[in-house]
């Protein structure tokens, strides 16, 4: 094993220290072997486990390289002229206070300089704002010292100005370095032209790691300085043997792969990119933020609100003119939908490596980035169709929804019982809650009352087997429970639906209390039942006297002298909520009639459908998604059934206003006065009623 390893040091050696036949001349650094040999000339490699350490070597050489006493006088040379590090506000976050830690250097030492806000991208350096802060810190007494230049964003992979910027700094004296994901474009044969600027830069930091799927790979920091001293106290170079052994890895991936199929792996990673952005072009509702970028390996795209005329499916979405606040509203409304397709497409293409992301100007959007990781999910052009057929499926439901969103607001505030509220992070139609009366708006407190009745309607709701998805779950910023209703994949009556959830609501409320109602009334009966018992039970004892008490004695009065005493009880009627005596019962062997029980509270709005019609669907009538036969036949159905059912009422009604005429004798009435004569109790009258303790249990 050590006589393999001293063999690959050795190789590595030999690797870099190569001497030039055409002048014999020995050079210190030769071109960079491997896949951008010929695009970075007389460059230099540090390989590093962190990303940003190269950066942090690099600062340090450049350090070094503008303060001559820095090794004498140390921090009192960086205090008497202040160097200056320029960072774009599109860089990593964290950059620029790791830089800080590392160097031990004061947050003002740091200047972020903003991006495009006329011209140009949003995400690319602004050129001509960063010339005005040199000269200003210049100005001051302040030393430029480095500009970090980003060859493809962290975010959206947009390339700053890189030729414009090295003019810039060899103008004022900056060291430029450059980052970013497409500086992998540098191996291809065909590059644009603000990539290969980098190829002039000071230095450059590149991770083939997740380029070719290895996670042990190393980054690499390549550099140009002539003087091999400061290298050595930057800490680029060593003359250890392990600081070598960390391109080990590289060096074996690069041998095995060879550099077409290093360059092959980039090359299908463009291609990918390069295959969506063209699909993702013919869809509507898709806008692509970087458009710009002909040979960029990142595609970032997001759902928008926007929806032109262009589809005739979706003519019929209206783009209200809308407030300020309308329109904010509705950049929550988009940021919500597009989380919402995010976690779609990665469940349904685990392969296509999207991932969510927030950008401060264009909110919520999806990344693909084959680049980072199509090498370890082995992402295939079909995976792009695949994604680019989801993301069409899922268009309709996205907009319907964001159409149904305002209605479904106003429905709910014009409802009396009903609050909406306002959840930026639900991708659905909308967020109720149900007001009951002891609801305490004020508290922001949990209410087990309303809970209970949430729990209710949600069991209601999910019971209509209707397309609408319902859950339950905390109001946003408060504890309070809420009806949260989910995305819509057809046409929905937002009015029809908020009637059924507050009529619904108020009915398990009404029945909630009636129980509550009724459980106090049957206390107290038990209580007053158990009275009246007590009672009884000590008149009867007057009655009978002690010596009847007595067993023996008790007994041969009873045989001489029975006691002919009646059989009291009591009875609970839960209608009237009173005690009643069993005396009649026992006299006349029949029950009597009760109080009817009031019906069960509804409030149920009942629709009439055709057959197979879902329930919260518009109706049909004028529609012109259905055929001409198809139309008549299910209006013709409609009718008829509407005609049924007006006759069956009016039937009912002549019917009850024949029953109800003083002079008609009621047949039944008859059947019940006979047997009633007869002691024979009648079936229909035949009632249940509770009967002491027994039915109160």
């Amino acid at each position: 094993m050590g006589k393999n390893l001293k063999e690959a040091v050795k190789m590595l050696e030999d690797s870099q220290t190569r001497t030039e036949e055409e002048n014999g001349k020995k050079l210190v650094s030769g071109d960079i072997p491997g896949p951008l040999q010929g695009r970075y000339e007389n460059g230099c490699a540090y390989f590093h486990e962190e990303e940003r350490e190269g950066l942090a070597k690099i600062c340090r050489l450049a350090i070094h390289s503008r303060y001559e006493d820095f090794v004498v006088d140390g921090f009192n040379v960086l205090y008497n002229k202040k160097p200056v590090i320029y960072l774009s506000a599109a860089a990593r976050p964290g950059l620029g206070q790791y830089l800080c830690n590392q160097l031990g250097l004061p947050f003002p030492c740091l200047c972020r300089v903003p991006c495009n806000t006329m011209f140009g991208s949003q995400h690319q350096m602004d050129v001509a704002f960063l010339e005005k802060l040199i000269k200003d810190d210049i100005e001051r007494g302040r030393l430029p010292l480095l500009l970090v230049a980003n060859a493809g964003t962290a975010a959206v992979g947009h390339t700053d100005k890189i030729g414009r910027l090295k003019e810039l700094c060899e103008q004022y004296g900056i060291w430029l370095h450059v980052e970013g994901v497409n500086l992998a474009t540098l191996a291809l044969g065909y590059v644009s032209s603000s990539v290969l600027a980098a190829a002039k830069c000071d230095s450059m930091t590149m991770t083939p790691g997740p380029w070719l799927g290895l996670p042990a790979v190393p980054a690499v920091t390549l550099y140009k300085h002539d003087d091999p001293a400061l290298t050595l106290v930057a800490g680029l170079t060593s003359n250890k043997p392990t600081d070598k052994l960390r391109a080990l890895p590289l060096w074996l991936s690069l041998q095995y792969l060879g550099l077409d199929g290093f360059v092959e792996r980039i090359k299908h990673a463009c291609q990918l990119s390069q295959r969506l952005q063209e699909s993702l072009k013919k869809v509507n509702y898709i806008k692509i933020l970087v458009e710009d970028e002909l040979s960029s390996p990142v595609v970032v795209f997001r759902f928008f609100q926007e929806l032109p005329g262009s589809d005739p499916v979706f003519k019929a979405v209206p783009v209200p003119n809308m407030t300020p606040s309308a329109v904010g509203r509705e950049r929550h409304s988009c940021d919500a939908l597009n989380r919402w397709l995010g976690e779609q497409l990665k469940q349904l293409v685990p392969a296509g490596g999207l991932t969510v992301m927030d950008l401060e100007a264009e909110g919520t959007c999806l990344r693909f980035s084959p680049l980072m990781t199509a090498a370890v999910l082995g992402t295939r052009g079909e995976d792009v169709d695949q994604l680019v057929a989801c993301i069409e499926s899922k268009l309709p439901v996205l907009c319907c929804t964001l159409q149904l969103r305002e209605e479904f607001k106003q429905e709910v505030e014009a409802t009396a019982g009903l609050l909406y509220v306002d959840d930026p992070n639900w991708p659905g139609i909308g967020v109720v809650r149900y007001e009951h009366a002891n609801d305490d708006k004020s508290s922001l407190k949990s209410d087990p009352e309303g809970e209970k009745i949430h729990a209710g309607l949600l069991k209601k709701l999910n019971e209509l087997e209707s397309d609408l998805t319902f859950k339950i779950g905390p109001e946003y910023k408060s504890m309070k429970s809420c009806l949260y209703v989910g995305m819509a994949s057809d046409d929905v009556d937002a009015a029809e639906l908020v009637e059924t959830i507050v009529a619904t609501a108020r009915e398990i409320e009404e029945n909630s209390r009636l129980l509550e109602n009724m459980t106090e009334v049957v206390r107290k009966g038990i209580q007053e039942a158990q009275v009246e018992l007590q009672k009884a039970s000590e008149e009867r004892l007057l009655e009978e006297g002690v010596l009847r008490q007595i067993p023996v004695v008790g007994s041969v009065l009873n045989w001489f002298s029975p006691v002919q005493a009646l059989q009291k009880g009591r009875t609970f009627n839960l209608t009237a909520g009173s005690l009643e005596s069993t005396e009649p019962i026992y006299v006349y062997k029949a029950q009597g009639a009760g109080v009817t029980l009031p019906p069960t509270p509804s409030g149920s709005r009942t629709k009439q459908r055709l057959p197979g019609q879902k329930p919260f669907k518009r109706s049909l009538r004028g529609s012109d998604a259905l055929s001409e036969t198809s139309s008549v036949s299910h209006i013709e159905d409609l009718e008829k059934v509407e005609r049924l059912s007006g006759g069956l009422e009016q039937i009912t009604l002549e019917a009850s206003s024949t029953e109800g005429h003083p002079g008609a004798p009621s047949p039944q009435h008859t059947d019940q006065t006979e047997a009633f004569q007869k002691g024979v109790p009648h079936p229909e009258d035949d009632h249940p009623q509770v009967e002491g303790p027994e039915s109160l249990r």
